[in-house]
């Protein structure tokens, strides 16, 4: 790991943690809305996940009181954050995708919002699309909740997660849990960030006066359907098989097996009639990579 920190005594209310993968056209408008803001003290760290296209190169050049954190490889989302987490010195951390811009606001309503609330360990933001459209912030279940029993029992608040996209909690705390699982190297980290926060007594929190504007996706535009739905799910069964008891993961197996094989017959039985067969073979491909998972793992919790 190869590091640009520069490190001073100043009083540090915050700490902005952007994890950055070829960001190298979205990045600087990221930043850009962060230094607009000046209400309150804070730090700026970009962990850089070996990208290649300049990236690093734009933020030396342009934004000299950012620190960057330079990876050699790709260590994905939760592992990069935690290196940052590590290294800041702000009372609350924010957590923030590159592809996210904040409209005119202030971080210190936020932070007064997080003193007068020491019961929320966590907050999410209202986030909007490009055009102004609301984005689904938050959540009030888990994955695979439904199927669950004891295991979810006596949590705290009504919300489940929020969006890991833009997120602030509290630094002391977040280090008390040791940050991110690094089991999870993309998806599935916010929920189980929430929830292993709600299990230690803290509600998770949701600030709809603070808005952020968030592309979405960003970070897969070279991925295909086929690959980012198998990280989404291979991240689900992390979540499932840390949380739920065997119990409720064989349900969540059955059901998810009957599931993906009706959707699997029932849409190669609409192919041959189907004006849009590129769709149908795009939600062929999600089931057949959901399939492939179950029955990889099933396979392997055979053979042990």
């Amino acid at each position: 790991m190869n590091s640009h920190i520069k490190r001073g005594d100043e009083k540090v209310d915050l700490s902005i943690i952007i994890v950055s993968y070829n960001t190298r056209d979205l990045i600087g408008a990221c930043l850009d809305s962060i230094v607009s803001i000046n209400d309150c003290g804070k730090e700026v760290f970009v962990v850089d996940n070996a990208s290649t296209d300049g990236s690093v190169e734009l933020i030396k050049n342009n934004y000299p009181s950012v620190h960057i954190i330079i990876n050699k490889a790709n260590r994905g989302f939760a592992a990069a954050n935690n290196q940052a987490l590590k290294l800041s010195k702000g009372r609350y951390i924010f957590f923030l995708n590159p592809d996210a811009e904040f409209l005119p606001s202030t971080f210190q309503h936020m932070i007064s919002f997080m003193d007068q609330t020491p019961h929320v360990g966590l907050a999410g933001v209202k986030m909007i699309n490009a055009d102004g459209t609301p984005q689904e912030s938050f959540s009030r279940s888990y994955p695979g909740q439904s199927e669950t029993r004891t295991e979810l029992l006596g949590l705290r608040g009504n919300l489940a997660s929020v969006l890991g996209a833009a997120m602030i909690a509290n630094a002391e705390l977040l280090r008390r849990i040791g940050g991110f699982d690094e089991d999870f190297f993309m998806y599935g980290e916010d929920e189980d960030l929430c929830l292993r926060i709600r299990k230690m007594g803290y509600e998770i929190g949701y600030l709809d006066f603070f808005v952020v504007v968030h592309l979405r996706a960003q970070s897969e535009r070279r991925s295909t359907e086929a690959e980012v739905w198998r990280k989404k799910t291979l991240a689900e069964f992390i979540f499932y098989h840390k949380h739920y008891l065997p119990a409720t993961i064989r349900r969540i197996y059955r059901s998810y097996i009957l599931k993906t094989c009706w959707r699997i017959l029932t849409l190669k039985a609409l192919l041959p009639f189907s004006g849009n067969k590129q769709e149908i073979n795009a939600k062929l491909s999600k089931y057949q990579v959901i399939y492939d998972i179950i029955q990889k793992r099933k396979e392997t919790k055979a053979g042990h």
